[in-house]
């Protein structure tokens, strides 16, 4: 009897566990367990393809080609110098010569700094710009991030990623964010 009594007891708790809830309900199954989300940019596609990108670059090249073409009339009165002495060179007095040589070596060293200068000032209005464009994307990336509620965004090439989802690149909503939020505020202005 005492055998039967406590068969009955380890059936009873058994039922009582698997028993529903005071509703004759099931208890609810786990929640799924969610992930930490994470996404990427491509901040050089961004850059690339962004209309702000597109137009900090074509600056750039409008400055450039400003540039090279203010070095090139330089070089072509360098050339001209040193034709003209090529050619009068010998008909000249020893002084006049020696002039004409220290005129053309001043001119060269002038467009040499010149170039030197506009390589330098040219680095620096690139870098102006992209810490600009990269600002302004930052706060992008990080209002995309928390109205989809990513824990992590990274950069594409500077995560040193292997392996990523289709799903997980944001780089295209990026640009079209950035490029509606530039378009508001050029309308502003």
């Amino acid at each position: 009897m005492k055998r039967v009594v406590a068969v009955s007891l380890v059936v009873a708790g058994a039922l009582l566990l698997t028993a529903p809830f005071g509703s004759g309900q099931q208890p609810p199954p786990p929640a799924p367990a969610a992930g930490p989300r994470i996404a990427f940019v491509d901040i050089q596609r961004v850059l690339a393809r962004s209309a702000a990108g597109v137009a900090a670059r074509e600056q750039l090249e409008k400055e450039r080609a400003g540039m090279q073409r203010e070095i090139d009339a330089r070089r072509q009165e360098i050339e001209k110098l040193r034709e003209e002495l090529d050619k009068k060179g010998a008909l000249l007095t020893a002084d006049a010569r020696r002039e004409k040589e220290e005129l053309l070596d001043r001119k060269r060293r002038d467009a040499t700094r010149m170039a030197d200068d506009f390589q330098r000032e040219l680095a620096k209005k690139e870098q102006q710009l992209g810490a600009r464009v990269l600002q302004e994307l930052s706060g992008v990336i990080e209002r995309v991030g928390k109205q989809r509620g990513y824990f992590l965004i990274v950069e594409r090439r500077g995560a040193g990623m292997l392996y990523s989802a289709p799903e997980a690149d944001l780089t295209e909503e990026i640009i079209r964010v950035y490029d509606q939020e530039s378009a508001s505020k050029g309308g502003k202005k």
